[in-house]
C-alpha cells in the first residue's frame, strides 16, 4: 500500500483545523469506479454516505473525520482554509481529513464526482469559519473517536499508525 502525503495545519482565519491529526493525501490508489470506490472503502469500515462534489466555500466537520475519494473528474482544493495549501486531484485520489480540517474547491472539471465516507457513528456539520467559535469547535475536535481503520489500507493503513494520540 502507498505511503500518503501528510499535512498538518494551524488554525487559520476562523477554520480550526486539526491540532494533532494530519490530513493524509493518497494519489491514483484507487480504481476511478464509483462503485469500486464505494466498496473498498466500505470494505474498510467507513460509511460511503454521498456522491456529488467539494462545496466552493471554505468549510470543515467538527464533529467527524472525513474521507473524500475523487471518483471522476479532478478538482484544485484549498485545505487548511485560506492560509493553507492547494492540492490538485484526479480520478483514483483520496483525502482523509481529520476533524476540524478546512476544504474548499477552487475549480473541478465538468465531470467531478467525489464519494463523500465517515467512520460509523461519525455525523457530520457543515461548518463555515468562525473566529468567535473557533475555541469551541476546537473543543469539539478533541472529542471525536479515532477510526478503527483508515480507509484505503485497513486496520493495516496508515492513518492507524499517524493518527496515534
Amino acid at each position: 500500500m502507498p505511503e500518503p502525503r501528510c499535512r498538518l495545519f494551524p488554525s487559520s482565519g476562523g477554520v480550526p483545523n486539526n491540532p494533532s491529526l494530519p490530513v493524509l493525501i493518497y494519489s491514483r490508489v484507487l480504481r476511478a469506479d464509483p462503485t469500486d470506490i464505494e466498496t473498498h472503502i466500505g470494505a474498510n469500515g467507513w460509511d460511503c454516505r454521498w456522491r456529488n462534489g467539494i462545496f466552493d466555500y471554505h468549510h470543515f466537520h467538527s464533529t467527524a473525520h472525513e474521507t473524500l475519494a475523487i471518483a471522476r473528474g479532478s478538482a484544485r482544493v484549498l485545505l487548511g482554509g485560506e492560509d493553507g495549501e492547494v492540492f490538485d486531484l484526479a480520478a483514483g485520489d483520496v483525502l482523509v481529513l481529520p476533524a476540524g480540517t478546512g476544504h474548499k474547491r477552487l475549480a473541478a472539471s465538468r465531470d467531478l464526482l467525489v464519494i463523500g465516507a465517515y467512520p460509523p457513528g461519525q455525523d457530520y456539520e457543515i461548518e463555515r469559519p468562525d473566529e468567535s467559535r473557533l475555541h469551541a469547535a476546537l473543543q469539539t475536535i478533541a472529542g471525536v473517536a479515532l477510526p478503527a481503520a483508515d480507509p484505503v489500507g485497513g486496520a493495516a493503513g496508515a492513518l492507524t499508525r499517524l493518527w496515534m494520540r
